[in-house]
């Protein structure tokens, strides 16, 4: 055999031996999402309900119910995913049916689909029509808390702040409320404004690839007032609902100071604030799979919704 053939193989052999190492590694690193779990065993399921009439797939639910009972006070699950991506499919909390809740998952048109405020209007009729039929659903339609992650945390934090502001309620169901009773915000951008004055890791915040940059529809700069609008802080009152704010000191995609602006706003405006920083944790994960936080959510919920 020649020698340039000799190396030509050699080089093979050193590829596939590199490949190989790199899926052995890939195969063995830790998984950074986790699988929430199914419904419980008998719970009662209804999908894809229209909270809107004539609407778009984005503009659906769905219920989940234990096996039995009526009169469930509700946890609304809002999506994440940079206001572009995910679904209400496999929403986490089905666990709150354990423990005497109903869960809705809920669809919202994404900044590819209509720009700000489309999303927060969505929401806010998700939770008109849930109080529309709540007897039909058997749910408690004067206790329904809301929880959301990331850019879901952003949305349900909206919702806690802008019971009282008019313009975003608009559609169907107007003579029901759209206020909620709780707001779980974990991680969740909450000024547009101020978010890009701080050190992140994986966003640029403000720039044109930033995630805020397609669902305000320009960039922060050009768009001051509309960021303004869309940002919780812009909203919080004494009239705000009881907020609990989780958040990782090594989040690498939202400023951990975004969410201790809202905590203080809040605390300065007098409205119930728990707020906890987790000590290593992430964008979700690690730190937020924990017994301590398991009890924190369960009992804020149940302090405010549970009465």
């Amino acid at each position: 055999m020649q020698r340039s053939q000799v190396l030509t193989y050699a080089r093979i052999l050193l590829s596939l031996s590199v490949v190989l190492a790199c899926s052995s590694r890939a195969a063995d690193a830790p998984k950074k999402h986790h699988e929430p779990p199914p419904p419980p065993e008998g719970a009662r399921i209804y999908t894809n309900l229209a909270y809107v009439a004539n609407g778009t797939d984005r503009q659906n639910l769905d219920i989940y119910l234990p096996a039995t009972g009526k009169d469930f006070p509700v946890i609304v699950w809002i999506h994440g995913g940079g206001w572009s991506g995910n679904s209400k499919a496999k929403p986490e909390g089905l666990d709150f049916l354990r423990h005497g809740y109903a869960l809705v998952s809920l669809n919202y048109r994404q900044s590819q689909h209509a720009k700000w405020p489309a999303q927060i209007m969505d929401c806010k009729a998700a939770i008109r029509w849930l109080r529309a039929h709540a007897k039909e659903y058997s749910l408690d339609g004067k206790h329904i808390g809301v929880w959301g992650w990331s850019s879901g945390g952003h949305m349900v934090a909206m919702l806690g702040v802008s019971g009282g502001v008019k313009e975003f309620d608009q559609g169907e169901n107007l003579r029901y409320s759209s206020s909620v009773q709780a707001v779980g915000d974990w991680f969740g951008p909450t000024d547009f404004l101020t978010i890009s004055k701080y050190p992140c890791e994986s966003i640029r915040w403000g720039t044109k690839d930033s995630p805020e940059t397609p669902l305000l529809g320009g960039l922060v700069s050009q768009n001051i007032e509309k960021a303004r609008n869309a940002s919780p802080t812009t909203y919080v009152s004494k009239h705000s609902a009881p907020f609990l704010i989780l958040h990782g000191d090594k989040d690498p995609m939202v400023p951990l100071e975004q969410s201790q602006e809202l905590a203080d706003a809040l605390k300065k405006a007098g409205a119930p604030v728990e707020y906890h920083v987790i000590v290593g944790g992430g964008h979700g994960q690690p730190g937020f799979d924990t017994p301590e936080v398991e009890g924190w959510l369960y009992g804020f919920f149940d302090k405010y919704l549970k009465k």
